[in-house]
């Protein structure tokens, strides 16, 4: 549910946030630690490879099993909770042999929902199976790639797959992106849509929210000069000229570039680029 706030103050005028049912509880001690972050710099002597990343405030790493691989045992949720470090929300699992594991949690489920992974269940939000066992038209989510490697597809908020057909070893399943790909039958998904699929209309209303969230500030390329930017230099406000198009900082098209590798060996499993 989205709520606004009476503009009592400057920082909440244009606030609109996701108010959900969630657990007050604090991270499950075993399954939350500390991580190192990297703030967008990778490669050789910690270079910035992501631009405008850094800061923000600390959080916990939650423990998300991907794989689900303890088949037919049943577990209960036992709580619904916020994870800093994704757009969804995941949800606390205590499986009937005493483990608890962190998962993705579904949209609709709810505390007390007793969920399972494995072939021959039945087809319920959270429950786990693999492809072959689903049928067509259904919704999917935290799809594996390759059977046993946990789940990498179909994970962000609001986010669900379809399936559109299963022939041979293979299934074809329509991506949130519109891509249609090829997936193996026996890779493993979890029924239903990822839960919190109204956080893309959340204004966070003030440049103090996202510093909180560890994104820097962006400066536009035509406020720069041209030994910084392409779109730099000029007398006043200066039009992109006489180029094909908008450039990135390095002198690249910014629009309309395919980034996808021509050879890429998965790419013989793409039935349908997305739009």
């Amino acid at each position: 549910m989205l709520k606004s706030y009476k503009p009592t103050s400057p920082g909440i005028r244009q606030l609109i946030q996701v108010r959900a049912k969630l657990s007050k509880k604090r991270p499950e001690k075993k399954l939350a630690f500390f991580s190192f972050r990297r703030n967008g710099r990778g490669g050789a002597g910690g270079r910035i490879t992501v631009r405008h990343k850094g800061g923000g405030h600390k959080k916990l790493y939650r423990l998300i099993d991907s794989k689900r691989d303890k088949l037919n045992i049943p577990a209960k949720v036992v709580s619904i909770e916020y994870d800093p470090n994704r757009n969804c929300f995941i949800n606390l699992l205590n499986y009937k042999d005493g483990e608890k594991r962190y998962i993705i949690a579904p949209e609709g489920i709810q505390v007390g929902d007793e969920i399972v992974s494995g072939e021959d269940i039945a087809l319920k939000i959270g429950n786990r199976l693999p492809i072959n066992k689903i049928p067509v038209g259904t919704q999917i989510h935290d799809v594996e790639l390759r059977p046993g490697s946990g789940g990498i597809l179909v994970r962000s908020a609001g986010s669900a797959a379809q399936v559109l057909s299963t022939e041979g070893n293979y299934a074809q399943l329509k991506m949130p992106s519109g891509e249609v790909r090829m997936i193996l039958m026996k890779s493993m998904a979890t029924i239903g849509q990822v839960s919190n699929a109204e956080f893309g209309a959340k204004v966070l209303s003030k440049a103090g929210r996202s510093r909180w969230l560890g994104i820097r500030p962006a400066v536009r390329g035509s406020a720069m000069n041209p030994c910084d930017h392409p779109h730099g230099g000029g007398e006043g406000r200066a039009p992109i000229g006489l180029r094909r198009g908008p450039k990135t900082p390095w002198g690249k098209q910014a629009l309309g570039v395919k980034t996808r590798l021509k050879k890429k060996p998965s790419g013989r499993f793409i039935l349908q680029r997305r739009k």
